[in-house]
Formats: structure tokens, sequence, C-alpha cells
């Protein structure tokens, strides 16, 4: 039995930052040898709001420095940008037209963006199943995904089912598969929401492309609260500490028996920071050298992505044909 595949998905916009690299990216560095690994930079999906053009470009470019430089290796991982396979974009056209209307509607990030919008694009109703697209034309075995993401498999598994029901088997379904170990970091700012590109202010995130000075002046500034106590503890007013304490024991790969040893003779909060920002400093110092490395040689940077995408081209254009034969193409 060979390696299972997984199908993974970034957003070019915003800066990557702790929380990615910790959630996310070291489990696919750690995880490329035991499976066939897909990371798709989806820029088709960012374009659902206007982007400006040039930022975009940079964007994509920037991220895909940042993997390499995070550990992702071309030659043992797939990593593409999704504009730059074709199949993506007419495997999505082919499935909107086997997805009904009520299955898009119903979706729970449609339904909150557009209730905050006075004009809403298409776009935001049928990426689902540009969604869809990037998971079926791979094959996947498992699609790793956040809570908030675990409806849009399920959708991708609907519209599989609906597709192979009204034109023979097609698609295998993909698993959703949330990641046990995954570390949930917080905001720094907030600790009680999760840490997003998203959010504004400074004091929110740590970005992987940080200067050292930046980062320790965020960590410094990082919410607590009035006590001293350094503990893992589920008590809401705890929860700056123990997401420190948290950042802290994912970043060494120690035990909480082990952290909090570490701490003992912390004299309060002042301590804590500053050693969890000496750790993430040391952590991510390699990963920015290596990232403006990759960027000031824009040739080598042009090259490892043509890499990537050809490989994946392979496999969706043979899916994609077969799609289209089965649909009478």
């Amino acid at each position: 039995m060979g390696k299972k595949r997984v199908l993974s998905g970034i957003q070019p916009t915003g800066s990557l930052h702790l929380g990615n690299y910790l959630g996310a990216i070291k489990h696919w560095v750690e995880g490329q040898d035991d499976k066939e690994n897909f990371i798709c930079i989806v820029d088709l999906h960012a374009i659902t709001v206007y982007q400006d053009p040039e930022a975009l470009r940079q964007s994509a470019r920037r991220t895909a420095a940042l993997l390499i430089a995070c550990g992702i290796d071309p030659q043992r991982t797939t990593l593409f940008v999704q504009s730059h396979v074709r199949a993506h974009a007419e495997a999505c056209w082919l499935l909107t037209c086997v997805t009904p209307l009520g299955w898009l509607e119903r979706m729970t990030q449609f339904k909150d963006k557009s209730g905050k919008q006075e004009t809403v694009g298409a776009g935001l109703l049928t990426y689902p199943v540009l969604q869809a697209a990037d998971i079926l034309l791979y094959d996947p075995d498992e699609v790793p995904v956040g809570e908030d993401q675990k409806q849009h498999v399920e959708l991708t598994r609907d519209i599989a089912q609906r597709f192979n029901s009204l034109y023979g088997e097609t698609f295998k379904l993909p698993e959703p598969v949330i990641p046990k170990v995954a570390a949930r970091v917080m905001g720094l700012d907030d600790p009680t929401q999760k840490m997003s590109k998203s959010a504004t202010g400074s004091g929110h995130a740590v970005g992987l492309d940080e200067d050292d000075a930046q980062i320790v002046k965020t960590f410094k500034r990082s919410v607590t609260d009035s006590g001293r106590e350094i503990v893992f503890s589920d008590k809401p007013e705890k929860a700056g500490v123990k997401n420190l304490l948290e950042i802290y024991r994912a970043i060494t790969g120690k035990s909480q028996a082990d952290v909090l040893a570490d701490f003992a003779d912390a004299r309060g909060y002042g301590d804590l920071k500053t050693r969890v920002a000496e750790v993430v400093v040391e952590a991510l110092a390699p990963i920015r050298g290596r990232s403006r490395e990759l960027l000031e040689d824009p040739a080598e940077l042009d090259r490892l992505m043509a890499v990537g995408a050809d490989r994946a081209s392979k496999h969706a254009e043979a899916k994609l044909a077969l799609i289209k034969e089965r649909m009478g193409f």
C-alpha cells in the first residue's frame, strides 16, 4: 500500500505568522516523508474581494518563499500556486454546473460574510466549488483543516457523490482531518481569539518575516492577567499566560511538565514574555534569512514554483480530462 495523499491549501493574502507555522506548516514539514503532500497557494480564492494586482503577485511569491524557508522541500512536496495550474478554474466551472444553489447558500462563511457587505460578488458564493475542484483534482485521501473549514470538505464530498451518481464513479471521497497535535495559537493582543492574518493591529500576531526587535516588542506587549502564577490553566483570566506557554511548548517540543520546570525560577510575567520571545526569535531567524535569499533570487524561486506547477498539472490535467469525457466533451 502506497503513501496516503494529502492536499493542503493556504491563502497568499496577509502575512504568514507564528500561528500558521505552529498550527500547520511545521506539521507539513515534519510529515513530508510519511505522506504524499500537495500544498496549494490558493491565489484564485483571494480575488473574491478586490486585490491590488501587483500586491497579490508579490504575496504569492512571498508565501512560496516562506514555505520553502520553513522547510517545505519542493522535491518531496508538490508546492504550487493555484493559478499556475489552469485545470483548477476549468474544473470549478464543470463542478459548479452540478452543484445545487441551495448547497452554496447554506454555507456558514457565505452567510456570515454576505450579511456584512452591501454588495456581494458571485465569487463569494461559488468559491467553495473552486475549493472542491482544488481537492478533487488530486484524489487526496486526507484534507487537513481547522474546525471552521470542515463544512467545506463535507460539501466537496457531497459534490463528488452527486457527480458520481450522475456520470459514473469519478471521484474519491476525501476525508477531512483535524490535526490533533497542531498548536492553536491565539492572538497576543486578545488571547480569546485565534491568531489571524486578517486581524489588524501590530500587537496581534508575529509575522514569520518580522525582525527580532519587532518580535520581542510584540511579546512584551502581549496581554496577560494581573497575577503572577505561570501555569497551564483553562481559566479565562489565564488565557494569555496559557497561550505564551503553549507557544513555548510548540517551539521547543517539550512536555507541559518540562515547560513549567523551565519557568519555575521566573520572576513574573516579564520573564515569561522575554523567554518565550527568545525561543521564537531563535526559531524564526533562519526562516526569515532563507526567505529573503529566495526573494532576492527570483529566477531560482520561479524555477522551484515551475517544478511544483508542472508536477501538479500532470495530476490535475489527467483528472480534468476524465471529468470532461464523463460529461460528454
